[in-house]
Parts: C-alpha cells; sequence; structure tokens
C-alpha cells in the first residue's frame, strides 16, 4: 500500500513538473519533453516498477534478483529519476528566461524558413550526401553476412534470433558507415528532403526524397529489430505536425495507436512465432510485458548485481574516448548484466546486452553517486539542447535535427548512460549541417560584400 502512495505521489509532481519545461504534455502536441515523460519514464520505467515494488511483475528477468531488497531500492531509484530529472531541467528553464508553453506553442505556428532553396550549391552538397547514405546502406547489407529480413522473405523462421544478434555484433564492415551514414544519416536526410519537397514543391527534391525514402525504412527493419521503423514513423509524424501538413486529433492518435500495436502484434508473430496466446497476452510477456517490464528490469539486476557479485566499474563503461586516455579497457555494463544473469544465451550467441534506464549503467560505475549525479547532468543536458532547438530558426535542416533528436534522446534514455557524456554520432550529424549551413552562409555573405564594393567601385 505504501509503494502504491508513493508512486502516485511521485507521478503527481513528476507530471506537474514536465508539462511546466515541456510547454504540453498533451498527445496532441508532443514534443522532446513529453515523449521522455510518456515513453522512458512512465511507459517504459514507471509502472514496472510498481508491479516489481509489489511483487506482482512475475517477469523472468526480476526472477535473477539475489536480494529482494533491491525491488524497493530499484523502484526508489526509479522515483527519485522521476522528480530530480525533470526538476533539474525547470531549474535550467528558469535560468535562462525560458516560458516552455509560451515559447513551445509559438515554435509550433511558426513557418518553416526556405533556407537557401534559390541555391544549387546546397542542393548539390545535400544530393552527394544522399548519395553517400544510401551507397552506406547497400554496403551495410553487403557487409551483413546474412541479413535477418532476407531470411525472412525466404521463409526461414527458425534462426531469426540468432540472425539478429548476429547482424548487430558480428558485422563485417566498418561500424561507423554503419551507424552514422546507414542507420542515422539515412532517415535524417529523408526528413529533410521531405520537407524542402513539402516547401518548394520542387519536382529534384520530389526525386531525391522518394530513394531515401525507401532506404530509410530498409535500414530501419533489415535487422527484424521493432522498434527503429516505429520511431522512424514517429519522426515522420512530428514532421507533418510541425511543418503545419498535419493537426493531430484523439481520432488520429487512436488510429495511430491502433496501427502501431497491430504493426508490433504482426511483428511478433512474424519473427518470434506465437506458441501460447496466453502468454502472449499477458501483462508479464508478450509485447505488453516487452514495453512495461523489459526496459526496467535491467536496472533492478544492475542495482542487485554491482556492488554485490561484481564490483564497481569505476569509469571503465564510459566512452573509449574519454577512458582512453587513462589505459583503461571498455566493457559495457548491460553486457555484463547479461553475462551473470543468462549466460546460457551469451554461450549459444542469443544474447547481446540488457539495456535499461540510464541510471542503471550511471550506478554500474559510480554507485549511488552516480546516480544522483548522473540524473543532474542528463536532465540539464536535455533543457538546454530543448530551449536552443526551439531558438533557433526554423528552417527545414534545424527543425529535422530538432525531431532526430525529440526521438533519440528519449531512447538513448532507456539505452544507457555514456551516450550521453560523448556520442560520436550527434556530434557528427550536428556538425556536420551547422557546418553546411554555415559554410554556405559564409560564401553568400562574402560574395553580397565584395558584389557590393565592386558595384561602389564602378560608381
Amino acid at each position: 500500500m505504501l509503494a502504491i502512495i508513493v508512486w502516485v505521489a511521485v507521478l503527481t509532481i513528476s507530471v506537474i513538473l514536465f508539462r511546466n519545461v515541456s510547454g504540453s504534455l498533451s498527445l496532441l502536441k508532443p514534443n522532446l519533453n513529453s515523449l521522455i515523460f510518456y515513453y522512458s519514464l512512465f511507459v517504459s520505467c514507471y509502472i514496472g516498477s510498481l508491479l516489481i515494488a509489489l511483487d506482482i511483475d512475475h517477469y523472468y528477468m526480476i526472477n535473477k534478483l539475489d536480494h529482494e531488497v533491491y525491488r524497493y531500492i530499484g523502484f526508489g531509484a526509479v522515483s527519485f529519476v522521476m522528480i530530480m530529472l525533470p526538476l533539474s531541467m525547470f531549474i535550467v528553464s528558469k535560468l535562462a528566461g525560458f516560458n516552455a508553453k509560451k515559447e513551445f506553442n509559438h515554435y509550433l505556428k511558426k513557418p518553416v524558413e526556405n533556407t537557401f532553396t534559390e541555391k544549387n550549391e546546397f542542393y548539390l552538397i545535400f544530393l552527394g550526401l544522399s548519395l553517400i547514405s544510401m551507397l552506406a546502406v547497400a554496403y551495410t547489407l553487403l557487409k551483413t553476412s546474412q541479413v535477418p529480413l532476407f531470411a525472412l522473405l525466404k521463409g526461414n523462421l527458425s534462426d531469426l534470433g540468432m540472425l539478429r544478434i548476429d547482424a548487430a555484433r558480428n558485422f563485417h564492415g566498418h561500424v561507423l558507415i554503419r551507424n552514422i551514414f546507414a542507420i542515422a544519416l539515412t532517415p535524417l536526410l529523408s526528413l529533410i528532403a521531405y520537407v524542402y519537397t513539402v516547401k518548394t514543391r520542387q519536382l529534384k527534391w520530389g526525386l531525391l526524397f522518394l530513394p531515401l525514402f525507401a532506404c530509410a525504412v530498409l535500414i530501419s527493419v533489415y535487422d527484424l529489430s521493432k522498434s527503429p521503423i516505429i520511431f522512424y514513423i514517429i519522426m515522420f509524424i512530428f514532421v507533418q505536425l510541425y511543418v503545419g501538413k498535419l493537426v493531430l486529433n484523439r481520432r488520429r492518435i487512436n488510429l495511430y495507436v491502433i496501427s502501431g500495436a497491430t504493426l508490433i502484434i504482426l511483428m511478433y508473430v512474424f519473427i518470434q512465432g506465437v506458441n501460447d496466446l496466453g502468454s502472449f497476452l499477458s501483462y508479464s510477456s508478450g509485447p505488453i510485458g516487452r514495453l512495461i517490464l523489459a526496459q526496467i528490469a535491467p536496472t533492478f539486476l544492475h542495482l542487485n548485481i554491482f556492488g554485490e557479485s561484481i564490483p564497481f566499474l569505476h569509469g571503465s563503461s564510459l566512452p573509449s574516448i574519454l577512458i582512453g586516455w587513462f589505459d583503461i579497457e571498455q566493457v559495457r555494463s548491460a553486457r555484463l548484466v547479461m553475462a551473470n544473469a543468462f549466460p546460457n544465451r551469451i554461450e549459444d550467441g542469443t544474447g547481446g546486452v540488457l539495456n535499461t534506464l540510464f541510471i542503471a549503467e550511471a550506478y554500474a560505475n559510480f554507485g549511488y553517486l552516480g546516480i544522483l549525479f548522473g540524473t543532474i547532468y542528463v536532465g540539464v543536458l536535455i533543457q538546454i539542447l530543448y530551449i536552443v532547438f526551439i531558438r533557433l530558426p526554423k528552417n527545414p535542416v534545424f527543425l529535422c535535427l530538432f525531431i532526430y533528436f525529440s526521438i533519440n534522446i528519449p531512447r538513448t534514455l532507456v539505452g544507457g548512460f555514456a551516450d550521453f557524456l560523448f556520442n560520436p554520432i550527434w556530434i557528427f550529424i550536428t556538425c556536420l549541417f551547422a557546418g553546411i549551413l554555415l559554410f554556405i552562409r559564409i560564401r553568400l555573405d562574402l560574395f553580397s560584400f565584395f558584389f557590393k564594393k565592386k558595384a561602389r567601385n564602378e560608381a
């Protein structure tokens, strides 16, 4: 009973704080912070945390707990994040003079600027990037020994689980080409091309968008992961909403939810097979269990294992670029937890990593201080990004970057802590497009300066 009272009280405070820092928690006006609240915290973590604390989760991962006390410690840790994360964001907003409701609503209504649409130079640069990303998609498929999607289309259903792990962990090409140019860049380029197609109605942008869209869909489903294609669809909904092509209402929201649920069920049926309908529909297994328990259960395992069965990592799972200076070998805490809890999966090749809420990796490295300072750091970083993007010009590039981060930050929150310290993909993409825009802007300013100077001299 006490856990339920705490859960309701914490949830109420969290809702108030998130509404203040996001500008809107309405499903009709989705944004970065509302996605964090609904997806990363409430659905993926806090519902399951209550079930675990009440010992009614009946989840196979939680059965691996050696110490039952971590049911309550884990619940307390997640409750702390539910309040401290938005509280850190609230303090940043106050310091920046950021009125989330006013500025977010203004951003939604503001028209998209047609930046560089008259300059063929930008299109040619964008075309070159698009060709590189599409070639990277082809490269990814060629360097994957057995593409799970192709195996599914051939009717080979027995080894899909192993093929998915093999595609992720035993890629035979350059990982950065796959992760940056194929997986990250292609969907983003397709969004930018779509916005330019809508705003300019030029055939060249439409013809470029179509192959980019096809490649973005292909790279989202090639390894039969369920989440990438769902999140790509959500990015498209965001784009249409933010450019004024779509107005959300309850009827559309219900349609999207039903369509998404149907797609997930079909992917489970065809990819993993469904032998027991009762287990498939249970809240502790199948799609529902995957949604409310699978993301948060490894957090409880991290708390149970590190400091007990495994020593704290003291920074060993942080990005290699940061720990390389200290001659420390990188090791993922999520991989260690998988090896500790499910060693048989590591042996047979079907086990990867147990990604979970970011505080788990912070705890694995620095204990409870990692949870405290990690939560504050992530909250400050997210709110700074949110404020910066809302105050930037609303052109197709900045708009799509905003949407890209609005989808990927919530995903990363339930993926680990290290990516918030140094994420080469995020840094590369941001610097790439900011550099392109800055380069063209400087070229235009210099051209204008010399043209005007020449005109004055002739006069």
